[in-house]
């Protein structure tokens, strides 16, 4: 049985997670424009947050044999090659993901 407590706790994370999806479009309605610091953020944040993946996921990389850092430099450029030649972020990521699933299983 769901508890009352636990009910109330997702409504309120589900109004919260509403009102901040909606909050741009009622302050931005069409009739103000967008202050230069939200476009900057808009133009920045994805590079960034790509390069910060980027170090996360690279940084556990072990250089002791073929099987520490082989797996990761050849998913990393796969996904290069993926987002040069398509140019979908998506497919880009997947595609990374699962070269370095399959190489992981295959070097071990």
């Amino acid at each position: 049985m769901i508890d009352s407590y636990a009910l109330a706790a997702v409504a309120v994370m589900a109004a919260v997670t509403a009102a901040l999806r909606f909050l741009p479009f009622l302050v931005f309605n069409g009739k103000r424009s967008v202050p230069k610091v939200v476009r900057y953020l808009g133009a920045v944040l994805p590079y960034s947050t790509m390069a910060m993946l980027v170090v996360y996921c690279l940084k556990d990389v072990s250089f002791g044999g073929l099987s520490g850092w082989v797996p990761a430099a050849v998913s990393v450029a796969a996904v290069v090659l993926l987002h040069v030649w398509k140019r979908n972020t998506l497919l880009s990521i997947i595609g990374g993901t699962v070269c370095y699933m399959v190489l992981i299983r295959v070097m071990m």
